[in-house]
């Protein structure tokens, strides 16, 4: 496992509270459940390019058993009250040599915080020290937000845009 599995980093977001962007650990499970429960239709569509609302048993095991390798997957964390719950994650799968596609969900009231922007760093960080030199992603063209989060990366974007969704190439090394 890479030092990636250790992974942690605190940023502000935008309405000034905390957020810890860490590595995905295995003891998440019901976090990233209720997480996934917050995150609206609309939204869910966006990120599964159509209606989701349950995963099967495969699907968590896909998500949560990540090798930090070729499956690399961090968390956004605050904290509230005393307790802390996850209101973001955002993932990279290597699909061929040098290259990895990226994913992102946030829970619905905390998009806008810039919380897709600071997962995307560090997930940037964590592909370099990779040595991967590009990340990829299929957006829908409707999801301006997340495609505002590419083209405000500081990373050089390339897209293409084919059947109502939007190839992104980032370059990052």
């Amino acid at each position: 496992m890479s030092k990636a599995a250790n992974y942690t980093a605190e940023e502000r977001l935008r309405d000034g509270r905390r957020v810890e962007i860490r590595a995905l650990k295995p003891d998440d499970k019901a976090d990233m459940l209720v997480a996934v429960s917050h995150i609206g239709a609309q939204s869910m569509r966006r990120r599964f390019f159509g209606a989701k609302r349950d995963f099967s048993q495969a699907e968590q095991a896909y998500y949560l058993n990540v090798d930090f390798v070729n499956h690399v997957a961090l968390v956004a964390v605050v904290g509230e009250g005393g307790q802390s719950a996850i209101v973001g994650g955002g993932r990279y799968v290597v699909v061929q040599p040098g290259s990895a596609e990226v994913a992102f969900a946030v829970v619905d009231e905390f998009q806008g915080q810039g919380i897709g922007s600071a997962l995307l760093r560090h997930l940037v960080v964590i592909a370099r020290d990779a040595g991967l030199s590009e990340l990829i992603a299929e957006v829908l063209a409707e999801n301006a937000a997340m495609l505002r989060v590419f083209e405000n990366s500081g990373l050089k974007v390339t897209t293409q845009r084919a059947a109502g969704a939007v190839h992104v190439r980032m370059q990052i090394s």
